[in-house]
């Protein structure tokens, strides 16, 4: 018996979706164009994808790529504006189908995506703002992050203490979560900025570990350090961890990782807390997103992947080691219910 292509691909989506925990039923309902497996081509353009937090994100973005039978290529920039807009470019001249622009710079992203929109191509963006009603934007609500963790550190650390602050500007996700910080600084009084510094330069870690030895060394009087990027955090837990200064103060921070998890939970830690969503998981939502304005379907402008705390005292009490115990003890960290038609097959469990 000879099948035709169309049947063949209704079989093979069929089993994709028994993968995914979907029935058959719904498989064969696959919409155009992803009734025809394979076909899709979709492009990741990256900006920043040093660290923990990004290789996440990339492994979720191909699962859930893989789930819905797309052809995904990723493009790095690390973190050259120029040289991303300059992929977006040949993302276009591949003749893909969508691009999720990840992070980058709003004064180099907004006309490459304005290309994209023209030659027909949809276009996700995440954590980066080009200003486009036409493109979704993706986020982790970046100003709860800040918000949660400065709550936090308030109810730490009472409503009177010194902080060092690491922050660059022009990055979406971090202005977002620097509103939180203007507006934590101007409900209570007593919290002041002693210093402000940050450098995104690779490896971004040690770098923020170079600047924050200075800030110590010029601020003894720093008790609280609210660094809401964990790249941002790991440097600052090195210069603290070699001034001798983990007793005096307190971390606190956005984003995790297996990594993070570990050095939040060594012996006398001054990593307090941080505030997050599963990054595999909002790679997943992009992709998602991006499906459905190929299926034509809208997705809404601001997609929110809510975000949780984690303290340092709740790793420890469910001796969580990583990602995965996280993920068992925090069910909103294996999945977030957002941009998931009826139709989508979803990534393996």
């Amino acid at each position: 018996m000879t099948l035709s292509r169309r049947i063949f691909m209704k079989i093979a989506g069929s089993a994709v979706a028994l993968t995914a925990g979907l029935s058959p039923a719904l498989a064969t309902e696959m919409p155009a164009p992803f009734d025809n497996a394979g076909e899709v081509k979709i492009a990741l353009v990256r900006y920043l994808s040093t660290g923990d937090f990004f290789q996440a994100y990339l492994s979720g973005v191909e699962s859930q790529a893989a789930a819905i039978g797309v052809d995904l290529r990723v493009f790095d920039s690390r973190q050259d504006a120029a040289l991303q807009a300059d992929m977006v470019d040949q993302a276009i001249a591949l003749g893909v189908d969508g691009i999720i622009i990840q992070h980058g710079l709003t004064e180099a992203m907004q006309e490459a995506a304005q290309r994209a929109i023209d030659a027909g191509i949809k276009v996700v963006a995440f954590d980066v703002n080009v200003e486009n009603a036409a493109i979704p934007q993706v986020e982790q609500s970046d100003y709860l992050l800040g918000k949660l963790a400065l709550e936090q550190a308030v109810a730490d650390n009472g409503e009177a203490w010194k902080a060092g602050y690491v922050y660059v500007a022009g990055i979406a996700p971090l202005d977002r979560r620097d509103v939180a910080w203007q507006d934590v600084q101007e409900q209570y009084s007593g919290i002041e900025e002693v210093a402000m510094f940050g450098t995104l330069d690779n490896p971004i870690a040690n770098s923020v570990a170079n600047q924050a030895r200075s800030v110590l060394q010029a601020n003894p009087n720093i008790t609280v350090m609210f660094a809401p990027y964990d790249e941002f955090a790991k440097g600052v837990k090195i210069a603290v961890d070699e001034a001798g200064l983990t007793d005096q103060i307190d971390i606190y921070s956005a984003d995790v990782s297996t990594a993070d998890i570990s050095a939040m939970r060594e012996p006398g830690s001054a990593w307090a807390a941080t505030v997050a969503t599963n990054p595999a998981v909002v790679g997943e939502v992009s992709v998602r997103t991006l499906a459905m304005l190929l299926a034509g379907e809208e997705p809404g402008h601001n997609v929110v992947v809510p975000p949780t705390l984690i303290t340092q005292a709740f790793l420890n009490d469910n001796d969580i080691k990583n990602m995965s115990d996280l993920s068992a003890n925090m069910p909103q960290f294996a999945h977030a219910d957002v941009s998931v038609p009826a139709w989508m097959p979803l990534p393996a469990r």
